[in-house]
C-alpha cells in the first residue's frame, strides 16, 4: 500500500495503471474511518483491479461555525483498517496540494437545485465544496469508478448531478447505508457523542421508521406526519431542523409524483449533528 500526497504523483501512479490496462476504483473519506468507510471499499473492490482511498479533511465543506477544526482526524488507526484491506494506495494530500492559490481565491463548482434544500439550506456553501473537491479529486485520481454512501443521500445525489453535467467518465456507485445493531446509521461524528447521547441517537432513525410505516399505511397528510416527527425529536431531547419527505431520484417535493419516496432527517444531539434517511 503506497502512501501519496502529491497531485502530480498520485495521478502518475493512477494513469500507469490504467494505461497497463487496470482498473481504478476510488473511495474519498474525511479519515476516521469506520465500518461503512470499510463497506465501501468491499463494495468496489470487485469491480477493480485497484483501489485509491483518499484521506482528506476538505476545509471548503465547513461553515465558520462548524467543526473543521475538531473533527476526528485518525491517521494510524486508518492505516491500520486500510492495510487490511487490500489498498493499491492512499491519497493524503495537504490543502497546499489541493488549493495552492489558498482556499479563497479557488474557483468553485456550484450544482443548483440539489444543493439549495435540506443540507443545503442548514449549511449554506457546504455542497459547493463538496462538488470542488470532488470534481478536483476525480481529476486528479482519475478513477473508473467511484463508491459513496447512500447515507448522504442529498450529497450522493449532488455529485451523481455533477458527473453528468461535467460529463466525467466516472462512475458513481451508491452503496446502502451500514447501521448500527440498534439502527444508528455509522458516521464519524458519532464518536462526539456521550454514554447517554449515543443511546438516544438511535430514536432518529426509529422516527424515520415511523415516518414510513405511517405513510405505507396509507396516511396522506405528509406534512402532518413530518411535523409529529419533529415533535416526537423533540420530545425525546433533540434538536430537530428537518423531517422530510421527498422523491429518492432528484429529492423534489413529493407532490410531484414520486416512483419512490424516502423521508430524511437531520437533528442536533447535544453538539453533535446527526442526518440520516430511510426509503418508504
Amino acid at each position: 500500500m503506497q502512501v501519496v500526497d502529491s497531485t502530480a504523483a498520485m495521478r502518475e501512479l493512477s494513469r500507469s495503471w490504467r494505461q497497463s490496462g487496470e482498473r481504478v476504483g476510488f473511495v474519498p473519506t474525511m479519515g476516521n474511518l469506520h465500518r461503512g468507510h470499510l463497506h465501501l471499499i468491499d463494495a468496489v473492490q470487485p469491480l477493480c483491479e485497484r483501489v485509491v482511498v483518499s484521506i482528506y479533511v476538505n476545509p471548503l465543506q465547513f461553515g465558520p461555525a462548524e467543526d473543521y477544526a475538531r473533527y476526528p482526524r485518525t491517521w494510524d488507526a486508518d492505516l491500520d483498517h486500510l492495510q487490511q484491506h487490500s489498498i493499491a494506495a492512499v491519497f493524503a494530500p495537504t490543502d497546499a496540494q489541493m488549493y495552492p492559490q489558498g482556499r479563497e481565491a479557488c474557483s468553485r463548482i456550484e450544482v443548483p437545485g440539489l444543493s439549495d434544500s435540506l443540507e443545503g439550506a442548514a449549511r449554506p456553501g457546504h455542497f459547493s465544496g463538496v462538488a470542488t473537491v470532488v470534481a478536483k479529486l476525480f481529476n486528479i485520481v482519475e478513477p473508473d469508478i467511484a463508491a459513496f454512501g447512500e447515507k448522504d443521500l442529498q450529497q450522493l445525489r449532488v455529485i451523481q448531478r455533477l458527473v453528468a453535467d461535467l460529463n466525467l467518465d466516472v462512475r458513481v456507485l451508491a452503496v446502502p447505508t451500514v447501521r448500527e445493531p440498534d439502527g444508528l446509521a455509522l458516521s464519524s461524528r458519532n464518536g462526539y457523542l456521550s454514554a447517554t447521547q449515543r443511546a438516544q441517537a438511535p430514536l432518529l432513525y426509529q422516527a424515520l421508521c415511523q415516518v414510513r410505516d405511517r405513510l405505507r399505511a396509507g396516511e396522506a397528510d405528509i406534512g402532518r406526519v413530518e411535523a409529529e416527527a419533529m415533535q416526537a425529536l423533540a420530545g425525546a431531547g433533540f434538536r430537530p431542523e428537518y423531517v422530510s419527505v421527498r422523491c429518492v431520484e432528484d429529492l423534489a417535493g413529493p407532490e410531484t409524483g414520486c416512483v419512490e419516496r424516502v423521508a430524511l432527517a437531520a437533528a442536533w444531539l447535544g453538539a453533535t449533528r446527526l442526518i440520516d434517511n430511510l426509503r418508504i
